[in-house]
Order: C-alpha cells, then structure tokens, then sequence
C-alpha cells in the first residue's frame, strides 16, 4: 500500500509518468519458423519502431497451412491478427469466407504506392478491393552457363531474349551424345515451364477456358523435344530428375526457373555441389510484341484478420513488412521481396557470389508480372485439368490440337457448374 501511495506521489510531482502506454500484442500465423530467415528479423525491427506493439507467432505448418488457417479464422475463436498469405486458392477462399479485412483504405491513407509493386497488387485485387499485400515475390528469369556459351562461340542471353531467340540459341548450343551430352536448354516438367510464356501478353489467363493461345509454347517444346535440344519430359519425368540437377553438373546451357534458384546455386557453388561456376541469369524471355521483363510471379501476401481485436497495430504490421524497410531486412537474408527497389535490388545482388555482369545484375528487375493462375475459387479445380492435358501432350500420348481441346472441355464444365 504504501508502494502505492509512493508511486502515485512521485507521479504527481513528474517524476515518472502516471500510466505508460498499454502494451498491445498481435499474433501472426506463418509456417516454418525455424527454416525461414526473415521471420525474426522483421518481428525485431517492428518492435524497435514500435515499442507499444509486440508480435507473437503461430507456426501452422507449411504441410496443410491454407487448410489450418482457414480453419482457425472461420471457427470464431481465433486470436490471430496477421494472416500470411500462401497462395492464390487459399487467398480466394478466405475472401469468399469474409475472413480477411479490406486493406484499400489504409493504402489509400498511408500513400502506399501499388505500382512500385510491379502489378502483384493489381493481381491480388478482387472486385476492386485489396485484402493482402505482397512482402516476397519471386519471379522467373533466365539462368545460363557460360562455359556452353562459350565453347560453342555464341553470344550469352541478353535481357531482350525472345522466346524464337532462346529456341534457335538453344538448337546451337546443344553438343556431344549420351553421357556426354550438353542439352542447350531444360524445361522442367512443371505445366508452368511450358504454357506461362503464353500468358504474359495480359490478354490471355488458365481460367479462360480457351485454351488455342497455348499452341505456340506447346509447338516450340515439342520441336526442341523432338530436336533433342532439351531433355525430354517423359526421361525427366521418369527419372524423377530435379531441375537443380542438370544445372549443378554443367550439362544444360539455359533453364528457366524461378528467382528462388539463385540462393540455392550460390550456397552450392560454395558447398562445391554445383559444377556451373561460370554462370549468369538474364530476364524470363518474351514473346514477340510483349515488353522485355515481363514475367511471372510467385507471391507472399500478409492480411489482417477480419475478427482480429488489434487491426489497427495489425495494419501497421502489415504495411512495415511489405514496406522498403520490410523490403531491405528480406532482402538481407538473400530473399526476395515484393518491393524491389534500386536500394534493395542492390543488397540482394551484392551478395557474396551473385554474378557480377550487369546483366545479371539487372535480371531480377521486372516492368510487370502476372500471377501463372489468377485468384480464383475455381483454380485448384481448373488445374487438375490442365496438368492432365499437359502430361498428354509432353509424352505424346495426344497431340497439341487434341490435348487443347481436353483442356476447353474439362475446364468448361467447370466454369459452367
């Protein structure tokens, strides 16, 4: 009591204030804590700039994560504040559950501005509304061995590639038979390595339920097949071979893949598993009348939890990490984030073991990128679809024609359900 009586004297005459600021906590639900470097820093760096606000975590696993957080958000009971966003289906069905708070007014209000995005924004707009802003985006791009290029005399990929460019380039760059052989590109057996240059003009999307516009990629994958410019996709798929592989051992001049790769490729040159030590990325090519750069994107979104009792610090949590100075700490890590700047494109391609050629340097920037599927309740449906008709035609079980055509059919029963 007479603690009390002390305090309240002391407050009086100001020498201590007469109530500090209430602490508030939020909860952000991710997954994989332990194996993803960011986390940490970025909740250090929130707090140190606002001290009254503390976040906590919820690790729901990275297994069934969209389930489990659907989960927790429809049950009503739930304590999370801040959601992470892992992809587009599960986006759009916590939109349809009126589970995640309209964010269009608070960007409105902080200025924030959504070009510097690069479209990721625009793409995860529904109905005019913006639930999720984008912290990680990674994009595709082009990576190539040097030591191919140059032992078969040819200029190395530029930032200007078109599709018919790679194709030829990839042609003259095969060398050698059997276990000898240099492939001049790799397609991976993911549907995306083939179709995605088809869909960059903007016209066109796998939800359309058209699919003629695909012909050109499918025609120029096939011939390459055919031509023994790339693996094929039933050895790949067959042998189970992962795109890394390939590349580590020096055997393929080019492959398109995602911006992910290049951390990994850095860490194994060191670890003395990647064979390719002379090697670089260029820009995803692109198809004729279709801006250099343009690409496609892989996207982590943060949302701010309908039911949540703190939305505010939520919202301010949600703007610091998708934020240049959220940007900079990602990038930090060797990730890259949704915000790519001069300043933090230059963290990220300063790294030890980045290629140091300006070109490669000025491969992650991007002047638009589109999601491969866009938000859309019916994706994980439409894509079953897809896939099949893909395996069809990659293995040659259907023609081009026949396997678009299964694609039009089984996607619009979908669409008309």
């Amino acid at each position: 009591m007479k603690s009390a009586i002390k305090l309240a004297l002391l407050a009086t005459v100001g020498l201590m204030p007469i109530a500090a600021h209430a602490e508030e906590t939020i909860n952000w639900a991710l997954w994989d804590w332990d194996k993803t470097p960011y986390y940490q820093p970025l909740i250090e760096a929130f707090e140190a700039k606002y001290p009254d606000i503390k976040v906590e975590h919820t690790d729901l696993g990275s297994n069934d994560y969209s389930t489990m957080l659907m989960t927790q958000l429809s049950g009503g009971g739930s304590d999370l504040d801040v959601v992470t966003i892992k992809d587009t289906p599960g986006y759009a069905n916590l939109i349809k559950s009126n589970t995640l708070v309209d964010l269009s007014q608070d960007i409105a209000d902080n200025g924030i501005d959504t070009a510097a995005y690069g479209g990721v924004v625009e793409a995860l707009t529904v109905d005019g509304k913006v639930y999720a802003m984008p912290f990680r985006s990674d994009i595709w791009i082009l990576y190539y061995n040097k030591d191919i290029f140059d032992a078969a005399g040819v200029d190395y990929p530029t930032n200007d590639m078109t599709w018919d460019q790679f194709a030829e380039t990839a042609e003259k760059i095969t060398s050698g038979f059997g276990a000898n052989k240099n492939y001049g590109a790799l397609l991976h057996t993911w549907r995306s390595a083939v179709e995605m240059p088809c869909i960059m003009d903007g016209e066109h999307t796998l939800i359309d339920g058209t699919y003629e516009f695909l012909k050109p990629c499918y025609d120029r994958a096939l011939k390459l097949q055919e031509d023994g410019a790339i693996p094929s996709y039933a050895q790949l798929k067959t042998s189970n071979t992962h795109y890394s592989g390939p590349f580590f051992n020096g055997t393929v001049g080019m492959m398109p893949m995602g911006s992910w790769f290049v951390a990994t490729q850095i860490d194994k040159l060191k670890s003395g598993e990647s064979l390719s030590k002379n090697w670089g990325i260029a820009k995803y090519p692109h198809m004729e009348g279709v801006e250099p750069g343009t690409t496609a994107a892989t996207i982590t979104a943060l949302s701010v939890a309908a039911n949540s009792q703190h939305q505010d610090a939520a919202e301010k949590f949600v703007n610091f990490v998708a934020g240049p100075e959220g940007a900079a700490i990602v990038a930090q890590t060797g990730s890259l984030p949704a915000l790519k700047n001069d300043d933090v494109m230059a963290i990220v391609t300063a790294k030890d073991g980045f290629p140091s050629d300006d070109t490669s340097k000025e491969a992650l920037i991007s002047p638009k990128s589109y999601l491969e599927l866009p938000v859309d309740l019916r994706a994980a449906d439409i894509e079953v679809v897809l896939n099949r008709a893909h395996d069809e035609i990659m293995t040659d079980n259907i023609s081009v024609e026949d396997g678009l055509k299964q694609m039009d059919e089984g996607v619009q029963q979908i669409l008309n359900k």
